[in-house]
């Protein structure tokens, strides 16, 4: 491990705190597990200061599993023969839409493979079918790489956010996880271009992606401090058997709760979700998350019947829960562990 002479973990955590800023070798040492509980803790505090006690509830939509890209570790890459493809109708997606409403939800993520058939203006219709039946929501889009004309119609149509995780800051590193006609460049410069055009925007990564050090960690969060982000999406890397990666090693809790209480740290307005990821890989993944410093959850309102096809990962939860089960159970999960679910757009708060 990098010596950190004369500091222990308070005053490691005390140093990112009131800097905003994180050394490689704090970085190797709160990840070594040398951070006790005091980082979750200092993490949670500064989340309560500024959100409170709230927890911030999205609709997830997966409205496609068409994609035209072939990212190695994602099961529903174009290259999976296994997959069972499907495509909502405009309709289906406004009935998840009306359920969600009617179970409290106020910000809908609609989120998809790079599907050709959802051309431009399919999408804009969408959007302007949401707004129009609910216009006190937020509509957040994770359909990947656009041209800077494509995310400029969504927003005049109507969507608030867009969600598109870098994945990796290193170039190198990038490429373990793609195969060559995606580049590091490309993705980095459509989420400065959703932020230029007023969106606010989401990056991430995967935690134990294969390839992943605490060198390309430390370039993860130098981009993060660099972009400014409103959301940032992490959880752990999980394999699906269909894939390249399909035999890999997957991410921990610990890695991945350690590094939320970091952002958090790092960006402390930042709109944080303890993921599904993170609930698939333990039981209590997202109350350990929310108890890092976490603030953001996002049940699945898809139709049950194509909710096992948007196999991203293998064992992923609440695929065979009505919508409004996995609400509630969620609601009281929350509630358990001393936050309270809140029905609210949930925006960034500068």
């Amino acid at each position: 491990m990098i010596a950190i002479l004369g500091d222990d973990v308070i005053s490691v955590v005390a140093d990112i705190e009131r800097k905003k800023n994180i050394t490689k070798a704090e970085l190797q040492y709160l990840l070594e597990g040398n951070e006790g509980e005091l980082l979750g803790q200092r993490a949670a505090a500064v989340r309560q200061e500024i959100y409170g006690q709230a927890v911030f509830i999205r609709g997830l939509i997966e409205f496609t599993n068409y994609c035209k890209n072939n990212c190695y570790y994602c099961g529903i890459r174009r290259g999976n023969k296994l997959a069972e493809r499907y495509r909502l109708t405009e309709e289906e997606i406004l009935a998840c839409c009306q359920e969600g409403y009617r179970l409290g939800f106020r910000t809908f993520v609609l989120q998809g493979g790079e599907d050709e058939y959802f051309t431009d203006a399919r999408m804009c219709h969408i959007i302007r079918s949401i707004k129009e039946q609910y216009p006190d929501c937020a509509i957040t889009l994770s359909i990947g790489e656009k041209s800077a004309e494509s995310y400029q119609q969504y927003f005049q149509a109507g969507a608030d956010r867009y969600l598109l995780r870098h994945e990796t800051a290193n170039e190198a590193h990038y490429s373990q996880l793609h195969p060559a006609e995606m580049s590091l460049q490309h993705r980095k410069k459509c989420l400065y271009t959703l932020r230029d055009i007023g969106y606010q925007v989401g990056a991430g990564f995967m935690v134990g992606s294969p390839g992943q050090t605490v060198d390309t960690l430390y370039e993860d969060l130098q981009f993060l401090r660099e972009l400014k982000p409103h959301m940032v999406g992490i959880g752990p890397f999980i394999p699906q058997h269909a894939t390249p990666f399909g035999q890999k090693p997957g991410g921990t809790v610990e890695r991945t709760v350690t590094l939320l209480s970091i952002i958090r740290l790092l960006l402390p307005h930042v709109l944080l979700p303890a993921t599904t990821a993170l609930g698939t890989i333990d039981p209590v993944g997202r109350e350990k998350g929310l108890r890092a410093g976490a603030n953001v959850v996002m049940p699945n309102l898809s139709p049950k019947s194509v909710r096992k096809k948007y196999a991203l990962y293998d064992a992923k939860i609440c695929t065979g829960e009505e919508a409004a089960e996995c609400i509630n159970c969620l609601k009281n999960r929350v509630e358990s562990i001393g936050y309270t679910v809140v029905c609210d757009r949930g925006d960034y708060r500068p």
